[in-house]
């Protein structure tokens, strides 16, 4: 059961990462669908799940993009994998904890995506980082923070169970 929530998981964040999310960019950035989804599922079924969707979602959505299969793969599977030891090593974790996890996350994934890229000046590194990484970094944490405070609401699962101050 699970496997064919993930794989429809993985084949219906395709259209949606092509077709919804242009829609709802900001400055023309939008938020990486696949890292999210990627981390928030190691964070509620374990790091190996975490790890496998990740690598699964990372390796479809580089398939309908211009950039590098390893870079995809290795990015989205090491969110869903450090997401999953977040959750474990955490007693309990917020969708604070989570946001700032996936702002980490999603910055040394857009780093390591710039300077990958060949005869690339410093100039430009420079304003790919203050114009695409840092702005899809905080749209991803947002997201990321949103998604699981959602389902904190919804399901009265262990691990995603948010802590209430206020009780």
């Amino acid at each position: 059961m699970k496997l064919l929530l993930y794989l429809g998981i993985v084949l219906l964040l395709v259209p949606v990462q092509t077709t919804l999310l242009p829609h709802v960019s900001l400055w023309g950035v939008k938020p990486d669908l696949g890292l999210v989804i990627a981390a928030v599922i190691g964070l509620v079924a374990g790091e190996l799940e975490g790890l496998l969707v990740g690598v699964a979602i990372g390796w479809v959505l580089s398939l309908y993009s211009a950039g590098e299969v390893w870079l995809s793969v290795v990015t989205t599977g090491g969110a869903g994998l450090f997401a999953g030891l977040l959750g474990r090593q955490v007693a309990q974790v917020t969708p604070t904890i989570l946001s700032i996890g996936l702002l980490i996350i999603s910055i040394l994934g857009g780093l390591v995506a710039v300077f990958s890229l060949k005869h690339t000046t410093v100039s430009d590194a420079w304003w790919m980082v203050q114009a695409v990484v840092l702005p899809q970094a905080c749209w991803d944490a947002l997201l990321g923070a949103g998604l699981f405070w959602l389902m904190g609401q919804r399901f009265a699962a262990e691990r995603i169970r948010t802590f209430d101050r206020f009780s």
